[in-house]
């Protein structure tokens, strides 16, 4: 019997991280300490110069005379007054006095540390307003400053990523519009025909309508597309679990695409275990499934096959869809699951969509708790789906 490992690892990691963080503020919580314990010295010091200095000797006598000139007595009963108010209490005055002294020095303390937390909010400010240069906080707070530093670089690169992301959608945009009026202006044009001349040959007739109805197809394809940027920007994703036979999903595929295949001369060959299942959801991952197997049937080579594996691996599923075709460059490959990225950016062919097929497969495999991977080389590109079993 294999020990289950994980929990016990997965424990001494959270314990590696807790005693790391509390590393982070080690350097703090001594200087904060050293503080401390030395405002509690320096109270006893300041009462002791006080005291030595002062008071002894010559202490009794001052408050004597100022008993008599405040309250105009003689100096009999302003002694008396002495001794009954503060000789007979001097472990009151005097403890009164420490902590008097303690609580300044306090304050004093309290308005030392405050400083850090204004510096804090300063490094937050600086990241608010998205202000140049790196965010520098005393050595003490090493650890606030890398986290807000971290932050503000996480942030720059949502950002540019943000910004990416909307030009190739607006190019995107521009493009599918751009695209429209070819096949709107084709099917406007045969249409006026066949009303021009209701008398035109059968044969010739039938050929307009024919053309008619390709553009038409067109057309829709290329609006169906605008609602799939629509339907993504709106989207909120959720998984609806169960357990899934998915050998018979991965067939079922594999006989949708069969048509589609067949115009180009390509089959789908599939080597999987008949009882290989996964839980999950099988309407998201069948649509996983479905945009990895289009992108590989537009750019697959005419007269080659699409092999598709599936095994189990340990406690994980993994699914590879191969096809032969030209090999992706390493920068494209890199971006090939970002929203609104086409390979085919000059949009010379009738190849891709709206450039959101894979990125919609990476967003379900990752809240499946999944991977999803892409390799091209020698003409061969191959998408790699790793799937929990249970998650």
């Amino acid at each position: 019997m294999i020990p289950n490992t994980s929990k016990r690892y997965g424990g001494l990691g959270t314990k590696l991280e807790a005693k790391n963080r509390k590393n982070e503020f080690a350097r703090l919580k001594s200087k904060v300490f050293l503080r401390g314990f030395g405002i509690v010295v320096l109270s006893f010091v300041v009462i002791s110069i006080i005291y030595t200095l002062l008071w002894r000797g010559h202490g009794g006598e001052w408050l004597v005379s100022i008993f008599q000139s405040l309250f105009k007595m003689d100096y009999e009963n302003a002694l008396n007054l002495y001794q009954q108010l503060i000789r007979n209490n001097m472990g009151i005055v005097w403890g009164g006095s420490i902590l008097l002294v303690f609580l300044i020095l306090y304050y004093a303390m309290l308005t030392w540390f405050i400083r850090y937390f204004n510096q804090i909010n300063q490094g937050i400010d600086a990241l608010l307003k998205n202000e140049a240069g790196e965010i520098t906080l005393p050595a003490e707070m090493s650890a606030v400053e890398k986290k807000l530093n971290s932050v503000r670089q996480t942030l720059d690169r949502r950002a540019v990523e943000a910004r990416l992301a909307e030009q190739r959608k607006n190019d995107l945009v521009m493009y599918l519009a751009h695209d429209i009026r070819t096949p709107l202006t084709s099917v406007i044009g045969y249409l006026s025909l066949l009303d021009e001349a209701p008398d035109m040959p059968t044969e010739q007739r039938a050929k307009y309508v024919h053309i008619t109805l390709e553009k038409a197809h067109r057309l829709e394809k290329l609006v169906n597309e605008f609602f799939e940027i629509t339907r993504y920007n709106l989207q909120q994703i959720n998984l609806e679990k169960e357990q899934i036979d998915l050998y018979y999903m991965l067939v079922q595929m594999k006989d949708e695409f069969y048509p589609i295949l067949s115009e180009r001369g390509n089959t789908a060959v599939l080597c999987a275990d008949e009882n290989l299942a996964v839980y999950g959801d099988p309407a998201k991952l069948a649509r996983v499934f479905n945009n990895i197997l289009k992108n590989a049937a537009a750019y697959n080579t005419p007269n080659t096959e699409i092999l598709i594996r599936a095994e189990q691996r340990e406690n994980s599923v993994v699914v590879t869809i191969q096809n032969q075709g030209p090999t992706i460059p390493a920068d494209k490959l890199s971006a090939i699951f970002e929203k609104f990225y086409r390979m085919d950016e000059a949009r010379t062919s009738d190849t891709g969509g709206a450039g959101l097929g894979l990125a919609i497969a990476k967003e379900i495999v990752t809240l499946h708790g999944g991977t999803i991977t892409a390799e091209s080389h020698e003409n061969t590109t191959t998408f790699t789906v790793a799937l929990p079993i249970l998650h």
